[in-house]
């Protein structure tokens, strides 16, 4: 076990909770779809290089009927940043250790009308304090009522803590989430922030926000979307679709390069990967 304080345990136990109340979520989703799909729970612990404990996790894993193949992990770890490495995280070039706490979620769906999506919030402690994260919605076939839905609770979250968080916030993402590569987005966008530091209970409020918004905002989309029609063209371009979006995740992923570099679990790192692509 790795001593916590109390920010730290805070921000833990919200990550925790908010897992369990979005797997809930999904698997009730399931049941609506006559599926009797459920998440698997694998616990996982980390050593640092000296062989010491260096935290846990937990990979949340379910393939169901609607939801193909989504994970839903937390994990809470902590040690010292190799090398270069460390002068690449804020606050880490002067003191390369490390506290890290959070919840990652990727859901790939089976029906190509059913928008994939990415969540993720964090909480990191160097000589620094500051939480990150965000949420994306990735459509193979985008509807317009969806992104303005999804956009809509992400803006309303971050309008009630500040009125720059969402404009600052949405160009983020528009940025982040780019394959220079190709010159194309991930998806339709949401919002990405990193680096909020300052007041403690106030930065921590919306990162809540933004888990609550999410959970308002993806499970009504997935509901309007679930039944819909779909065919073999359909199919094609969703898994043509998934490869950009694998291309991204092992790329640029800011979260893939972290969780590999501070010795993560692998199989949980990469959940984020689409069960199915094809590349021409």
């Amino acid at each position: 076990m790795i001593a916590l304080d109390d920010e730290q345990q805070a921000a833990r136990a919200w990550f925790e909770q908010l897992r369990d109340r979005i797997c809930a979520e999904f698997e009730a989703i399931e049941r609506e779809a006559g599926s009797d799909a459920a998440f698997t729970y694998r616990p996982w612990d980390r050593t640092d290089s000296t062989g010491a404990p260096g935290g846990s996790g937990v990979q949340g894993l379910m393939k169901g009927r609607v939801f193909e193949k989504v994970g839903v992990n937390v994990s809470t770890v902590a040690g010292a940043f190799d090398g270069e490495f460390a002068r690449s995280i804020h606050g880490a070039a002067e003191d390369p250790r490390f506290f890290a706490t959070g919840i990652s979620l990727v859901a790939h769906m089976a029906n190509p009308h059913v928008p994939a999506v990415h969540m993720n919030t964090r909480f990191l402690t160097t000589t620094k304090r500051w939480f990150g994260g965000g949420a994306d919605l990735n459509p193979p076939i985008p509807y317009a009522e969806d992104t303005a839905g999804f956009h809509a609770a992400l803006q309303a979250a971050c309008d009630a803590h500040d009125p720059d968080h969402y404009p600052r916030f949405k160009a983020w993402a528009d940025e982040y989430f780019y394959l220079p590569h190709r010159k194309v987005h991930r998806g339709v966008g949401g919002i990405f922030y990193d680096h909020l530091e300052g007041d403690f209970a106030a930065n921590f409020a919306f990162t809540r926000a933004v888990g609550e918004a999410f959970l308002a905002a993806f499970p009504p989309i997935v509901r309007r979307r679930m039944g819909a029609a779909w065919d073999d063209a359909d199919l094609a371009r969703q898994r043509a679709w998934r490869g950009r979006y694998a291309e991204f995740n092992l790329l640029y992923d800011r979260g893939t390069l972290f969780g590999l570099k501070t010795g993560g679990n692998v199989d949980a790192i990469l959940m984020s990967l689409p069960p199915m692509a094809t590349w021409d």
